[in-house]
């Protein structure tokens, strides 16, 4: 069952070093990059002095403290609000990136790893750029409320990553599942190869998260990421450039390969 996961692996890891897949990364990281260097410029600081205002109109800082201070970690309420804004603005900046590698990216990688590698593989057009905006939009919708709700396990970073990891992983398969097929799947077929390797499809996008917590990890840094917020997050906005384009790749080479099985044999015999 992994097999065809590893072998898809070996082949995106290949590709992602070819000269055009990591040129590719330039337009979106630039693109992304652009949009939240003015958003960072005009709201995050509004944004920080709205926590404060809130925090002190709850004696939130207090209640903060208890929880933090037994464990350790009480130095964090100093800067625990402009570190939950820098978090709520992580999901954002996710969304971003995955949007643009699906609008502007993913079509260069359905040509490079279609016309190179299933040249013979029919293409019968069944997905769209509105059908991929709206299923990244209403996925991350899920997502983002998700996000917030776990954002207290932050607190305990074990607990915290893991559920960041699975709801990424969660995220990334359902976009990136659709993009890849759109090209040569009709819609039966999509819902279908969805249906039937989605425990694959599902692996693959919780391994592609694990690989993205990188950037994630550069904001558990307390103050250090506070000062460095710029750098940290134009460096952020690249990694998930990055894992998302060869999350692109990944999924490209499997899902093809899964369709073209799937039409060289009845459908309830595919065996993945």
């Amino acid at each position: 069952m992994m097999r065809p996961v590893l072998v898809a692996f070996g082949r995106a890891m290949l590709s992602q070093l070819h000269v055009r897949m990591l040129l590719l990364t330039v337009l979106p990281f630039l693109v992304s990059l652009a949009i939240w260097g003015a958003i960072l410029y005009v709201g995050l600081q509004p944004l920080i002095d709205w926590g404060y205002a809130w925090f002190v109109a709850h004696d939130a800082f207090r209640l903060a403290d208890s929880v933090l201070a037994p464990i350790g970690a009480g130095f964090a309420t100093k800067v625990i609000v402009p570190l939950l804004a820098m978090w709520v603005l992580l999901p954002l900046m996710i969304l971003t990136a995955l949007v643009f590698i699906g609008v502007l990216a993913m079509p260069i990688i359905i040509r490079h790893v279609g016309g190179r590698h299933f040249p013979q593989l029919e293409k019968r057009r069944g997905g769209s750029i509105g059908g991929s905006l709206w299923l990244s939009l209403s996925s991350f919708v899920v997502f983002a409320l998700l996000w917030l709700l776990t954002l207290p396990l932050s607190a305990l970073p074990p607990l915290g990553f893991v559920a960041h990891l699975l709801l990424w992983g969660w995220l990334t398969y359902r976009v990136l599942a659709y993009d890849a097929l759109a090209d040569h799947a009709d819609k039966e077929e999509w819902r279908a190869i969805r249906h039937l390797h989605r425990w694959p499809l599902l692996a693959i996008g919780t391994a592609t998260a694990f690989l993205g917590a990188a950037p994630t990890l550069l904001w558990l840094g307390g103050v250090l990421s506070m000062l460095l917020l710029p750098l940290f997050a134009a460096l952020s906005i690249w990694l998930y450039v990055l894992v998302f384009i060869f999350s692109g790749l990944w999924f490209e080479y499997y899902c093809l390969e899964a369709l073209a099985r799937y039409r060289m044999q009845p459908p309830m015999q595919d065996i993945n």
